[in-house]
């Protein structure tokens, strides 16, 4: 069974800068579309970045010119620069296939202080 791992967060203050990792068990980034998503306290999981099997990206506009997302499928790791950082970004982000997502990993807690 394919199993998603989130790694890299923190507590930063506010300006401050994370690179967020997803490593996946199995051999499932390439071709899927992969996409990190975060859910705040007492807020519904949200998309924040997205990324094809060719690297194309797409970001929600809180998160442009702040967050990166990038890919390594010869590693089966998607990463997320996040540099930045607000408190509104406080969140546990996670990884998953876009549109058709896989069992969701346990995620990474990600604080901003101000």
């Amino acid at each position: 069974q394919v199993q998603l791992v989130e790694s890299g967060g923190g507590l930063v203050q506010a300006g401050g800068s994370l690179r967020l990792s997803c490593a996946a068990s199995g051999r499932i980034l390439s071709p899927n579309v992969m996409g990190w998503y975060r859910q705040a306290p007492g807020k519904q999981r949200e998309l924040v970045a997205t990324i094809t099997s060719g690297g194309v990206t797409n970001y929600v506009d809180s998160v442009k010119g702040r967050l990166t997302i990038s890919r390594d499928n010869a590693k089966n790791t998607v990463y997320l620069q996040a540099n930045s950082l607000k408190p509104e970004d406080t969140a546990v982000y996670y990884c998953n296939v876009f549109l058709t997502p896989l069992n969701w990993g346990q995620g990474t807690q990600v604080t901003v202080s101000s």
